[in-house]
């Protein structure tokens, strides 16, 4: 107990708080959206299934945390490449056994044993520590096209065309957005950054028109009167279960939604249930927590001693806040669905461990602060 109280100190112990209240909160509130469902599965036998599924998966995302926490994050930007082309082996992977499948739907889990892992969950990590690195070292041409800019751009489309070819339209939109901002911060010059994003747009556009699913979803929100009710069912839901809640919520496990209401409450649309148990004050709370955790995640970014740190700091703050707001985004209807779960809240399996574990990697930048003030302004040690 005192290695790790020893341990612990040394890192951003405020952050570290803000992670447990997270996990805390979110486990609570998947028992609660998940036990209807569970007492179905298992004949009224239990009520736990999901939550004891989510525990063990948190504890797993625990025990990665706090590796994470322990080794040097210098040394992932010796391992970078090779992560990133683990990283990519998985996803091919993932394609080539989804052809033994039977199944006619999206091919997103590589499937080992009993275990099923996300392997774009992977991809995304592995791809924002290969774009620290890369601009680390090459800071000084990251403006070039050919020297710098264009093997950024090889990397990021690599990964995003494999995951979309899953298909996952919604992770790939992420993990652009998270480059992009990583490259603008890393000083890549603002044509080469429009250029990219122009050519993009237009391929997704072009998929999106071409893949039925996709299309049906954009559709679905753009024109909600031209299309089957029953597409709408579970946005329509989500929107009653958050009327529901009202300012102070119908209280812990009253929720109407998860009776048979709302689809699949306890993943992508569990914030619906927390509005409706716990108000607009429980949403707020919610969010506070994770505008927090991003907020701490900038500040170590602004006293990370190297811009390795600097941007791998700001990869995975941006990440994890993107995924929140984006899922809150869906379950509001600002934006289409995506299918993308609120971290450490919503129900799943590798999702949960690769949040934690690229937290674990937050807090060891952490603890790697400048011991000399060069630069008031942190930018300027990113541009060079």
């Amino acid at each position: 107990m005192n290695y790790l109280n020893v341990i612990v100190k040394k890192y951003d112990k405020v952050l570290l708080g803000a992670i447990i209240v997270l996990c805390v909160f979110g486990t609570v509130m998947l028992f609660s959206a998940s036990s209807i469902r569970s007492l179905e599965i298992t004949n009224s036998r239990t009520d736990t299934l999901y939550l004891q599924a989510h525990l063990k998966r948190l504890l797993v995302g625990v025990i990665f945390m706090f590796f994470f926490m322990m080794l040097d994050y210098r040394k992932l930007k010796e391992w970078s490449l090779h992560i990133l082309g683990g990283a990519v082996g998985l996803l091919v992977l993932t394609l080539v056994m989804s052809l033994f499948q039977s199944s006619s739907g999206p091919t997103r889990w590589l499937y080992i044993g009993s275990f099923s892992i996300q392997t774009s969950d992977i991809a995304r990590v592995s791809l924002i520590i290969f774009l620290a690195a890369f601009i680390h070292g090459k800071r000084g041409n990251i403006k070039d096209f050919y020297n710098g800019y264009l093997t950024c751009i090889l990397a990021i489309g690599s990964v995003t065309t494999l995951i979309l070819l899953q298909p996952d339209l919604s992770t790939t939109a992420m993990i652009l957005i998270i480059s992009f901002v990583m490259l603008f911060l890393g000083g890549a010059r603002l044509q080469h950054m429009m250029a990219t994003a122009g050519v993009s747009f237009t391929f997704l556009s072009i998929v999106i028109m071409n893949w039925d699913y996709m299309r049906r979803r954009i559709d679905s929100f753009i024109n909600p009167d031209t299309v089957n009710p029953d597409s709408l069912l579970q946005i329509k839901q989500s929107m009653i279960s958050l009327a529901n809640g009202g300012f102070f919520g119908l209280g812990l496990g009253n929720s109407y939604g998860k009776n048979h209401f709302l689809p699949t409450p306890h993943t992508d649309f569990i914030f619906a249930i927390v509005g409706e148990e716990t108000g607009l004050i429980g949403t707020i709370f919610i969010l506070t927590l994770f505008m927090f955790i991003f907020q701490r995640g900038i500040h170590i970014a602004k006293e990370s001693p190297d811009i390795f740190g600097v941007l791998l700091a700001l990869g995975i703050s941006c990440s994890f806040i993107l995924y929140a707001f984006i899922n809150v985004a869906v379950v509001t209807n600002l934006v289409p669905t995506t299918g993308l779960a609120m971290p450490l809240v919503s129900y799943g399996g590798s999702g949960v461990v690769v949040h934690l574990a690229s937290l674990g990697i937050l807090l060891n930048i952490s603890q790697s602060k400048r011991s000399v003030q060069t630069d008031s302004d942190w930018r300027k040690r990113i541009y060079g």
